[in-house]
């Protein structure tokens, strides 16, 4: 298969499957997560928990006190992915082109030298977090599997993304091609994966918070 041929098909029958295989996943995962319920609190609420989800959305989502400075590589490295990712993804002016085209929905873009300045930061902050846990004899010992996946599957996007906007390499049609089908791998893995907590990380802290609240505990 050629780098036209792959590109084709990646733009085509292997988006509108990575796509539908996701969503599929991501209902999936969903309902088993609601599925599991949970026993009824007979007990009367000793305050008025009402948006103590929401805050413990937000203070969770700080470095506890003092973690910061004892783990600086991994709030800040993880800070500056996950912002430096978000704004590749979301606010790349082709990226908001191919949400209108699935979505309907449009959005200003940023110009493309802080989208690039935001991609650099992300991968250097990936790598960082790789040799971090490398090193360290703890996070090694305890990274498995679907820690090494997810990496790779956050990583490649990048790279490839980048390396396709700087045409870095001869054969530019491929290395886009290469680059949409691993953003069609990361879709097709993340509801099965460690990455699913993009979607049930807030849901777990809102659910904390409120359950907290409302036996007056501080979360």
């Amino acid at each position: 298969m050629s780098g036209l041929e792959l590109l084709t098909w990646a733009r085509g029958p292997g988006l509108v499957l990575a796509v539908g295989i996701c969503i599929f996943g991501v209902i999936l995962r969903l309902i088993e997560i609601l599925a599991l319920g949970r026993q009824a609190d007979l007990a009367s609420p000793r305050q008025n928990s009402t948006g103590s989800g929401w805050r413990t959305i937000f203070t969770r989502s700080l470095p506890p006190p003092g973690m910061l400075r004892r783990a600086p590589l991994t709030y800040l490295g993880g800070y500056v992915f996950h912002i430096g990712m978000a704004i590749a993804v979301f606010f790349f002016v082709p990226h908001i082109e191919l949400f209108r085209g699935l979505l309907g929905l449009r959005w200003p873009g940023l110009p493309n030298p802080l989208v690039d300045i935001a991609s650099i930061a992300a991968i250097i902050a990936l790598l960082a977090l790789l040799v971090g846990r490398l090193v360290d004899p703890v996070k090694r010992l305890l990274t498995n599997a679907g820690d090494w996946l997810a990496w790779a599957l956050t990583f490649v996007p990048l790279i490839t993304g980048y390396s396709a906007y700087h045409h870095l390499f001869e054969n530019y049609t491929l290395t886009l091609a290469v680059h949409i089908v691993s953003v069609e791998l990361l879709l097709v893995l993340l509801p099965f994966s460690k990455l699913f907590h993009v979607f049930s990380l807030f849901i777990a802290r809102w659910y904390n918070g409120e359950i907290s609240g409302r036996k007056g505990v501080a979360s």
